[in-house]
């Protein structure tokens, strides 16, 4: 059995990708896409189709001409996110533009038309994860859409303990702290490098899952942005792992025996203390201060989605002929 099948046993496999061929191969159970892998997808020839569908929703409709590049722009990522729903029988993360990440009120808004685009594809609203940076405004969306609005949340650009507390507490579906980043900060920081079980990502993901178990959270706990197959191993047993189609080739293509790392039993073992930050926004923001890390990668990852979302903007500004 190779290393994947073991770990489906005890994690659910998400793709990390917009290629449908990708998604397809490995069979997870849901895939998460971002602009960066929107991007990448939108400029392969076989998802033109995709493009000249948003293009021609936007300029179907009596708006203006920024109000259409936004229109086809929300439209793209849904025609991308409904196709890959054809392929997994879960569901799919779609990503609220990362410009509005500190801004509750249009965070709120870009989720429901996003919803409502979903909807008039066909597709419910439960098959779909709005994704949203972990901002402290967009941890306050968040709460808001899954209380009032029934509509599932992925709280991305999580890097922090902070992050991940006040997730739990606002009762957030899902979140997905990204290991690798993480890693990629400390070995820069430190000149070290780290074994996987030394790993700081790994660490991290490690210390959320056994205080959301210990605690009894719901919240599911869904590593991301793994840098090799050794942080996948030391995750086995997280509630979902987040991973690209070359490392799950890799993981498929392994058969050692895979040891189960993470559980709730092991979880309820651990010496922990209960925190609050979800309701105490000045908490928040000073645990967040201290972790250098966890500051600098959030405002990182922001801007570069920011960036990849212009760029798909741009692509997309050229066939309206704007």
């Amino acid at each position: 059995m190779s290393v994947l099948e073991q770990l489906k046993q005890f994690t659910t496999i998400v793709a990390d990708s917009g290629d449908f061929e990708s998604i397809a191969q490995y069979k997870p159970q849901d895939a998460t896409t971002n602009p960066s892998l929107i991007l990448a997808a939108a400029q392969k020839p076989q998802y033109a189709h995709l493009i000249e569908d948003a293009i021609k929703y936007a300029q179907s409709k009596d708006i203006s001409d920024e109000e259409k590049l936004e229109l086809a722009t929300d439209k793209l990522l849904v025609n991308f996110g409904a196709e890959i729903l054809k392929i997994v029988p879960g569901r799919v993360s779609t990503e609220v533009d990362a410009r509005l990440s500190f801004n509750k009120e249009a965070t709120i808004a870009k989720a429901l038309s996003l919803i409502k685009l979903y909807a008039d594809n066909g597709v419910d609203k439960d098959r779909v994860l709005i994704k949203i940076a972990s901002t402290w405004e967009g941890i306050q969306a968040a709460h808001v859409l899954e209380t009032e609005h029934q509509i599932h949340c992925n709280l991305t650009l999580l890097f922090g303990f902070a992050q991940a507390v006040a997730c739990a507490e606002a009762g957030i579906t899902l979140i997905s702290p990204f290991v690798g980043r993480i890693l990629d900060w400390y070995k820069k920081s430190t000149g070290e490098n780290y074994s996987a079980t030394s790993d700081p990502g790994v660490v991290s993901v490690t210390n959320i899952y056994n205080y959301y178990k210990k605690f009894g959270y719901n919240t599911i706990v869904m590593g991301a942005s793994f840098r090799n197959t050794g942080e996948i191993e030391e995750l086995a047993g997280c509630d979902f792992l987040t991973i690209s189609p070359n490392l799950l080739g890799d993981l498929q293509k392994d058969e050692k025996k895979l040891e189960r790392k993470l559980s709730p039993e092991i979880a309820q073992a651990c010496d922990l203390e209960k925190v609050s930050f979800f309701k105490d926004e000045k908490a928040f923001r000073w645990e967040m201060n201290q972790d250098a890390m966890a500051t600098e990668k959030l405002s990182e990852g922001i801007r570069n989605f920011a960036k990849d979302g212009v760029k798909l903007e741009n692509l997309l500004k050229e066939k309206l002929a704007l």
